[in-house]
């Protein structure tokens, strides 16, 4: 009897410990979900920040995404075209009246914080930048971007960003001039007809990027680099598909037939990468420079300074190219993109931008890099593109450890919202006309274009700035300077004034622009 009871005994065991484990799961998942959210929601309350309450598992979701949905639903008015915050985060907008410009919404479990004071967010990137580190991206945001600059940190990140910087110098990207003028130039030439030719630029100007990107990417590669590009650019169209669908748990490991498409697709991106590495290992030498370009000179491309440099594999060069292709190719195109949409709603702006390119640079050749250099109001028209309608409408850090930052104790883990769009249409920081198109407040440069420096942020800040932006800006008062020569433009009476977000600020119904040549005989 004794031996039946201990036996009895023994077999329980297993059972009281799945018990305590499915406990002690229990207790974990509700900590994450429900206690410590509703711990910190009571420590920032009594702070004074407060948000949309938060709901089990969801948080503010729910919300934010109706938020979304409801403000995409329907176009803008052309009437007051530039006051698109409402449109592009309507989340930050709409909660913003309620809770102020600080406030806590809810991703799911974890905690953000808004931050929209220029003194505060130059700590975050600038002088306290160590105390905070990057977001990092869902899983299928970071398959698109790739395992490159944008979401590398610490050591890795400090060894990859010395060695590609010499790329991007200014000095070297203007070797590439004539090789990208040579492109706009193509392009422009097949709309110099007779009439009136409506092209949708959000699609247009996706070539220039590209080749502006393949050229610095892999030089006198570029051509196998366009066709991987092209790869590329199907792939992005199935993430920004599937991206729609994020909140849908486990969405992106289906086997749906675009999930099933986007994985051959990512094979043979990186089969082609890796065999475009191997040939230009075969062929490199001593003096070799990844030229872009001929002449006395060549420019550098990442291609040849990765293949180069000690401490960098096989497998580190296929993610920084996918990288710089899925960062630099929207940065660029959208920039271009949005400049001509403006310039099309204001033609006096246009035609200053006009004179002051056939004074400096003539009706025929190719800007010089001297030339470009002297376009000052294209410059100013450029920044304030940048300043409407930024690249991101909003970017995220998170606290390494727990901070003080403006006063308000901020726990490890919370991450920062730092929403780029709302500081750049900030009344406070640009004058009542803050949502007013009027490139002559950089006049004076950009630091002192608004009441507090460090508020005008398109590229961010600090030591993560994007690496391209010199690409992206040369690439865009190159193409605009070729495009004012040529040709005059207008909307077009299909266009449809809806910009909105979706990793990138894009029009959601395209930009359609009508081209005329300036010269009826071409």
């Amino acid at each position: 009897m004794r031996d039946s009871v201990s036996l009895d005994g023994w077999w329980s065991l297993p059972l009281l410990a799945a018990a305590g484990l499915c406990v002690f799961i229990a207790l974990r998942v509700a900590e994450g979900l429900w206690w410590r959210p509703r711990r910190l929601e009571k420590h920032f309350a009594r702070q004074g920040i407060r948000g949309p309450p938060y709901r089990f598992f969801v948080g503010c979701l729910k919300e934010l995404v109706g938020l979304m949905m409801e403000a995409s639903s329907k176009p803008m008015s052309l009437q007051n075209p530039h006051d698109i915050l409402q449109r592009v985060l309507p989340f930050y907008h709409h909660w913003r009246k309620t809770y102020g410009s600080t406030f806590l919404l809810w991703f799911g479990p974890t905690a953000r914080v808004t931050v929209a004071d220029p003194d505060l967010i130059r700590e975050i990137f600038l002088s306290r930048a160590e105390l905070f580190e990057k977001y990092e991206a869902p899983p299928l945001l970071h398959q698109q971007e790739g395992d490159g600059l944008l979401n590398l940190s610490g050591e890795k990140w400090a060894l990859h960003k010395k060695i590609l910087t010499p790329t991007f110098h200014t000095d070297n990207l203007k070797l590439l001039i004539p090789f990208i003028g040579a492109t706009v130039m193509g392009m422009v030439d097949k709309l110099r007809s007779s009439g009136e030719l409506e092209i949708d630029v959000s699609e247009w100007f996706q070539t220039v990027a590209e080749d502006g990107i393949a050229r610095v990417a892999f030089g006198r590669s570029v051509d196998e680099g366009l066709s991987v590009f092209q790869l590329q650019s199907q792939q992005m169209l199935f993430a920004a598909e599937a991206f729609r669908k994020v909140f849908i748990p486990g969405y992106r490991f289906l086997p749906t037939k675009m999930n099933a498409r986007s994985w051959r697709l990512e094979k043979e991106i990186r089969r082609r990468l890796a065999a475009l590495i191997r040939r230009r290992r075969e062929i490199i030498s001593d003096d070799d420079s990844g030229g872009a370009g001929g002449g006395d000179r060549k420019a550098k491309d990442l291609l040849g300074v990765m293949l180069n440099a000690e401490g960098i594999t096989a497998g580190d060069i296929v993610e920084e190219c996918k990288t710089f292709f899925f960062a630099g190719k929207q940065t660029t195109s959208y920039l271009l993109t949005w400049a001509t949409v403006l310039l099309a709603m204001h033609p006096d702006w246009q035609e200053r931008g006009r004179a002051e390119v056939l004074r400096v640079c003539g009706s025929r050749d190719v800007p010089t890099r001297d030339q470009l250099a002297d376009l000052k109001t294209l410059g100013l028209i450029i920044q304030e593109v940048l300043r409407l309608y930024p690249p991101t409408a909003a970017t995220i850090r998170r606290a390494r450890a727990d901070v003080e930052l403006g006063g308000y104790r901020i726990p490890r883990g919370t991450e920062l919202l730092i929403p780029i769009m709302a500081v750049h249409h900030d009344e406070e920081l640009w004058g009542p006309d803050a949502v007013r198109f009027d490139p002559e407040r950089f006049a004076g440069g950009a630091s002192r274009a608004a009441r507090i420096p460090h508020s005008f942020i398109p590229f961010g800040l600090g030591a993560r700035v994007c690496i391209g932006q010199n690409l992206a800006l040369l690439e865009t008062k190159l193409t605009l300077a070729i495009i004012l020569q040529r040709l005059s433009f207008r909307l077009s009476p299909s266009y449809v004034h809806a910009p909105t977000v979706l990793l990138f600020v894009y029009p959601q119904y395209g930009a359609q622009i009508l081209f005329r040549s300036l010269d009826p005989g071409a």
